[in-house]
């Protein structure tokens, strides 16, 4: 019998043999070149370039090797985007190629075998759902239903807990209220309900997209599975039941409740989707239980995760810029008054408020990347891009590239949209910036998410000044990110709130 300390460098030496053996000889035989890429290591790949950060890093890859770039995670193959022209070319102009998800271990356990709309194969299920999705949860009419709970939240808010720290001039985590009132929120538009003690959603929540934003490295070399190196096997087992165990006990409860209403208008999402499992006869796909989960999972995750993180980032900007902070409040005065609270309504006459939340989703994506994966062998911009190959859209590296944005990419400057067709800013021909996604997997729940992010935002500048703790400058604010699913700030972002609006408004 071999000794361990011999066998496992004999065991690593003959599985780099046997790489490089496949890596030379099981090439796909073409005239095509690859995109140019750093040299990958036997096993791992490029997994050791990507660190902490892999936005970051990935954007620094490309101005070495170009804005198509090839890498290699294990045994799948990456291509890497990194500008608006070549993102057009694959979200666009070959979109059907690329519509795909990727598969990983996170979307199997946790969406329910990629039931959800977001992680589903691109096919007639996908089309099936995103039809469904969009005409009963995410249509206009739906956005506007909620109108009123998001207004009554966000007053509440103010009332309760920032009109008495502006009384006193108390620090506010804002992070920890902008949190707290999209939870309560999304809550009670995707279940009915309150946020409480029983179940710990937002705990599991956080452990769901932390793993689903994580690099496994089962992904990418499978028969690493078996020895759950990471630990994320366990992980993902073990949050998946947590999970179902929580949206299992909800769904019963509005099943008893009864609640669902034959003409798909229930109180909240989860009583939609339970009358569509009698009611639609158009669908091609039955709607079970574990759609109904899946579904509900990614509209919680989409919905709180992403407004909270985008909200926050403008927060942080605006008290960083002064001058935008107080054009803002300004254009607020004008369109809105002084003598009562922002509403819905305001939102479409509020021009600088748009650009500023298009400015800041430019230098702050809520996701680093747009996942896609080829069906098929593709040749793009003359380069090989073979079947079964992931994709990453750098999303973070477009919105900071200084051959589109002028050498004050860096700079939050919300004036640099006014002449890009500013009505609506968010198009999906605008390929510098496809902060929604873009091509057949945009994101359906874009207007939603917008006029959350909106109406928050409008309600806390025009109700309050905010100025820095603890007589900080705007510029030694820690603007630092976290990686994962989403890119939220890596500290908690405080500030001191100060009146601008009677009280009596806040009571109306």
């Amino acid at each position: 019998m071999i000794p361990s300390i011999v066998a496992i460098p004999a065991l690593i030496l003959l599985l780099t043999f046997i790489y490089m053996i496949l890596f030379i000889f099981l090439r796909p035989n073409n005239q095509t070149k690859r995109p140019p890429g750093p040299l990958a290591l036997p096993i791992i790949g490029n997994f050791h370039l990507l660190g902490t950060l892999p936005h970051r890093n990935l954007q620094t890859l490309a101005s070495k090797y170009g804005s198509i770039m090839s890498l290699r995670l294990g045994q799948v193959p990456v291509t890497v985007v990194s500008s608006p022209e070549a993102a057009e070319l694959f979200l666009k102009t070959h979109d059907p190629i690329f519509a795909a998800r990727a598969k990983t271990q996170a979307v199997d356990y946790l969406f329910y075998g990629s039931k959800s709309i977001v992680f589903s194969e691109y096919g007639s299920y996908w089309r099936d759902m995103r039809k469904m999705c969009a005409q009963h949860l995410l249509s206009a009419s739906k956005v506007d239903l909620f109108g009123p709970m998001r207004r009554e939240e966000l007053r509440i808010m103010v009332k309760s807990s920032l009109e008495p720290a502006a009384t006193i001039g108390e620090v506010v985590n804002l992070s920890e209220k902008v949190h707290q009132l999209l939870e309560d929120v999304v809550y009670k538009m995707v279940l009915g309900r309150s946020k409480d003690d029983q179940f710990d959603i937002k705990g599991l929540l956080s452990s769901c997209l932390s793993l689903t934003g994580a690099f496994n490295l089962a992904d990418f070399v499978p028969w690493l599975e078996t020895f759950d190196l990471q630990g994320l096997t366990r992980q993902l087992k073990e949050t998946s039941r947590a999970l179902d165990q929580v949206l299992e006990k909800i769904v019963k409860e509005h099943e008893q409740a009864l609640n669902v209403q034959k003409d798909g208008q229930g109180e909240d999402f989860i009583d939609i989707l339970l009358s569509l499992l009698v009611t639609d006869d158009e669908r091609n796909h039955e709607i079970t239980r574990d759609h109904i989960k899946a579904v509900a999972l990614s509209m919680i995750a989409g919905a709180y995760e992403t407004s909270a993180v985008s909200i926050e980032w403008t927060l942080s900007e605006l008290l960083r810029n002064p001058r935008v902070m107080k054009n803002l409040q300004d254009e607020l005065e004008t369109v809105v008054g002084m003598n009562r609270m922002v509403e819905e309504s305001d939102l479409s006459k509020l021009n600088y408020l748009n650009l500023v939340v298009k400015e800041s989703l430019r230098l702050h994506p809520v996701a680093p990347f747009i996942p896609r994966a080829s069906t098929e062998d593709a040749i793009v911009d003359g380069y090989y891009i073979e079947k079964n190959s992931q994709i990453l859209v750098n999303l973070w590296a477009l919105g900071r590239n200084p051959r589109i944005w002028s050498d004050d990419a860096e700079v939050f400057y919300p004036e640099r949209f006014l002449n890009s067709n500013s009505n609506n800013v968010f198009q999906e021909h605008d390929s510098q910036l496809p902060s929604f996604g873009s091509g057949r997997r945009k994101c359906p729940g874009m207007q939603m998410g917008l006029t959350t992010v909106k109406i928050v935002m409008a309600q806390l500048v025009h109700c309050f000044n905010w100025e820095l703790p603890f007589g900080m400058k705007p510029a030694d604010l820690d603007m630092t990110e976290s990686f994962g699913l989403s890119i939220p700030r890596s500290k908690h972002l405080s500030a001191v709130p100060t009146h601008r609006l009677s009280s009596k408004v806040y009571d109306e």
